[in-house]
């Protein structure tokens, strides 16, 4: 036989073989990250009739080489070409993640780790970050729970959702900014009831509050009084009465336990043919008179009582505490404004050493039950119009430069603070205390508008603090970092998702959907892994990695592949019919 005949069978078998990577390129144009391969030849062996002769000096005759007869080829190697990047396709899903680089990720099928180039992935049943053909679970690493930074430690399955990571905890206010301007002229400043703004905060458990401040102008009119309202939860209720215990200047500055003149003089009336003081008890000027309020019965040793005890009844009916004041107020011109009406106060000189205090309205009024000085003037008062000097102030003093209208401080006296404190804890439950940041507000004209605006969290928006939060989203970032994002705005780093180099990616075995197993020649896997900026490589979310099948280098290859064996072929047509001339030299 001839050995041609041979050579030919090997070539048809070489390029079938050929013929079967192009093809499985072909079919896999569309498979997601999947790297095409490529086929060299070798010389299969030779046969030596006659070997090679050296040149012979002494009789002058030549060298010649050796006579050699090819035996056919072989598949010299199959190589894929698995560092050539493919194109990025967009799918808008955040779980589709394209490497950019030479790194693989890390998946896991309970037993074993493998690598793979297909980022196509979704959140299991389970919370755990896996692939969407197989399941295996992706690969990274943890958070450190003392510094939540990540732990570059043995990778593990990244679980994104579970419970711990479904809500993120709320956290009480600590800090507050107010700014912005206070016009002088404002009507709203210098009015009975003030300039009212809203501080709205968050407790220890996410509840959400509102401190209603007060800001009212004093007699000079670069410096202002701040007070703390009343207190509201979500629903607008009163949670508390905080009188006596509102502000704390940083716990450093003590304010005055005697009332302070904070306002202009004010002269206040009452309407003699609408009401009239009989004794202790005020009643209506009508015949008969109705009672509206006893003094004599509004206190218990000094102190008034609650404002939700019984004060006295009218024709059955209860009147309380508090609907005694209102009505006294609302007598004398402070309807709907009584705490405002409880805090004017008139001046007392001491006559040894010239002193002076003020004495607020609930002592004017229990003074007059015991028939001692000072007590409330308009009951005596001929024209039933007195002035008072003043009114009590129980919050914080707030200066502002005569010149150039920037903040001087809080608190009268030396030092002057930028800040004040909300004293909250001493409510106890889960109020935390609130400093409050100044330093920003002004006192300039502003057309008779004051601009002055609270705000949660300091300069840096730092301690605004926070409700509970539900994830409504993750994100992931081009080093891998999984981040969830809450409806509270806030962001919590879950994990990050690792890569494996290989020194030799080539060397990586195919183990089918799009998996590759690490081979003594790809160079092991050390249950770590890198970060995949380590080599400038980043991933990108709501994209996949394309095949890196070439089309037109495929068809090409083919067509060369299909000349090839054709004339493969022919060789053994050819060498047939040579046998046949020679099986027809006997006839």
């Amino acid at each position: 036989m001839m050995r041609s005949l041979y050579s030919g069978v090997s070539g048809l078998k070489t390029h079938q073989t050929r013929m079967d990577v192009i093809g499985n390129n072909i079919a896999n144009v569309n498979t997601t990250a999947y790297k095409s391969s490529s086929m060299t030849f070798s010389a299969l062996m030779s046969q030596t009739t006659k070997r090679a002769s050296g040149a012979n000096a002494l009789t002058g005759v030549g060298g010649t080489n050796a006579r050699q007869i090819g035996l056919g080829v072989k598949a010299g190697a199959i190589n894929t070409n698995i560092t050539g990047q493919g194109s990025a396709q967009s799918t808008g899903n955040p779980f589709d993640i394209m490497i950019t680089g030479e790194a693989f990720f890390i998946v896991n099928n309970g037993v074993s780790n493998y690598f793979t180039r297909d980022g196509s992935f979704y959140v299991d049943g389970a919370g755990n970050l896996a692939m969407t053909s197989t399941g295996y679970n992706v690969m990274g690493w943890q958070v450190d729970e003392e510094t939540q930074d990540i732990k570059q430690d043995t990778v593990t399955a990244l679980r994104v959702m579970n419970e711990a990571n479904m809500t993120y905890p709320p956290e009480a206010t600590s800090q507050a900014v107010i700014s912005g301007v206070i016009d002088s002229n404002d009507k709203n400043v210098s009015s009975i009831n003030g300039l009212s703004r809203n501080l709205n905060f968050y407790d220890a458990l996410g509840y959400s509050y509102t401190a209603k401040l007060v800001i009212k102008q004093s007699d000079n009119p670069h410096v202002f009084s701040l007070e703390l309202d009343r207190i509201l939860d979500s629903t607008g209720k009163d949670i508390t009465d905080l009188e006596g215990k509102t502000m704390d200047v940083k716990s450093l500055v003590k304010l005055s336990e005697q009332p302070r003149s904070m306002a202009k003089k004010t002269t206040i009336g009452m309407d003699t043919t609408a009401y009239k003081w009989d004794g202790n008890k005020l009643t209506t000027a009508t015949t008969p008179a109705t009672q509206l309020a006893d003094l004599a019965a509004m206190f218990d040793n000094g102190n008034l009582k609650p404002l939700t005890d019984e004060c006295f009844t009218v024709d059955g009916v209860t009147v309380t505490v508090g609907e005694a004041l209102d009505n006294i107020a609302k007598a004398h011109g402070y309807e709907g404004s009584t705490d405002e009406f409880l805090k004017l106060a008139i001046k007392q000189t001491n006559d040894a050493d010239g002193t002076e205090t003020y004495v607020a309205m609930p002592q004017l009024l229990y003074n007059a039950t015991q028939g001692t000085e000072p007590a409330f003037p308009l009951m005596t008062a001929a024209d039933n119009t007195v002035e008072m000097d003043g009114r009590v102030f129980d919050g914080i003093i707030v200066n502002y430069d005569a010149d150039t209208g920037k903040f001087n401080g809080i608190n009268v006296e030396s030092p002057a603070y930028s800040t004040f404190t909300l004293n909250l804890s001493a409510l106890g439950g889960n109020f935390s205390d609130i400093t409050v940041d100044m330093s920003t507000s002004s006192n300039y004209d502003k057309k008779g508008t004051s601009t002055l605006a609270c705000s949660k969290g300091d300069l840096k928006s730092l301690g605004t603090g926070r409700r509970v939060g539900e994830m409504i989203g993750l994100t992931i970032q081009d080093n891998g970092m999984i981040y969830a994002t809450y409806d509270s705005g806030m962001t919590k780093l879950l994990g990050q998702i690792a890569t494996a180099m290989f020194a030799n990616a080539s060397g990586l075995e195919k183990s089918g959907d799009n998996l590759y197993s690490a081979t003594l020649n790809s160079g092991e896997f050390d249950g770590i892994g890198v970060d995949i900026t380590a080599d400038g490589g980043y991933m990108t979310s709501g994209q996949l990695e394309m095949s890196n099948v070439d089309l037109s280098s495929e068809f090409t290859e083919m067509i060369t592949t299909q000349r090839g064996f054709q004339a493969n072929s022919r060789i053994i047509t050819v060498s047939d019919t040579l046998l046949e001339e020679l099986t027809n030299l006997k006839r």
